[in-house]
């Protein structure tokens, strides 16, 4: 019988899979257009833009959302370049540091707290995730952070009474992930200027900081 969480994660994987089909062949048509002599026009440029920006979306939703193994295998390039175009324009600063290839639940993992670390910096930051053997470490910082302190609690207990919307998902598959990859989570808040953890050191002037590993 297929649990809950696979069942989920196979949808996932199904409307990601049969979506890429489609904003492929939009790209595709964008770019006869770009060689026909559309490269001035202001329309097809929003189109060209739009469409790397949907089909970047669903790369990391892909990721994210989608079934993984410990057995399937992600390399660092792909990785990188999922960031890179997801974060391109944005005001979010992703930095990935892995071995050469790695395992694609810890890259669905890092995936999914990177969303819960998106949603507490509306105005942008910096994040850098370091994958690290079976460990993996976040490190963001801002100049400003919006935490929803019920939220994050569902981090560490699933069974806390609080609605969560479509936007907030992620907050309800990370301990699952947690749970089927056998990990502990542990995060913390600091707004200090001076923070320490084990191997890593972060300096910071008059901004926040989010820690989190597991």
């Amino acid at each position: 019988m297929i649990d809950r969480h696979d069942l989920s994660a196979l949808i996932g994987s199904r409307i990601c899979h049969d979506l890429i089909s489609p904003i492929g062949a939009i790209g595709n048509g964008v770019e006869l257009l770009l060689m026909d002599g559309g490269q001035g026009s202001p329309e097809v440029a929003l189109i060209a833009e739009s469409v790397a920006n949907a089909n970047a979306r669903i790369r990391f939703f892909r990721v994210a959302f989608g079934g993984a193994t410990p057995e399937q295998r992600m390399g660092r390039p792909e990785v990188q370049d999922i960031l890179t175009e997801t974060t391109r324009g944005g005001r979010m600063q992703v930095g990935w540091s892995s071995a050469p290839d790695l395992p694609r639940d810890q890259v669905k993992l890092a995936f999914l707290l990177l969303m819960c670390v998106e949603s507490a910096l509306p105005y942008g930051g910096r994040l850098r995730i370091l994958a690290e053997g079976e460990r993996l470490l976040l490190e963001a910082e801002a100049s400003k952070l919006k935490v929803d302190a019920d939220l994050w609690e569902v981090l560490s207990n699933p069974n806390v009474p609080i609605s969560i919307g479509p936007a907030q998902v992620h907050f309800a598959l990370v301990p699952e992930e947690l749970a089927r990859q056998g990990r502990t989570l542990h995060f913390a808040l600091v707004p200090e200027e001076l923070a320490r953890q084990g191997r890593t050191l972060t300096l910071t002037i008059a901004d926040q900081v989010i820690r989190m590993t597991c």
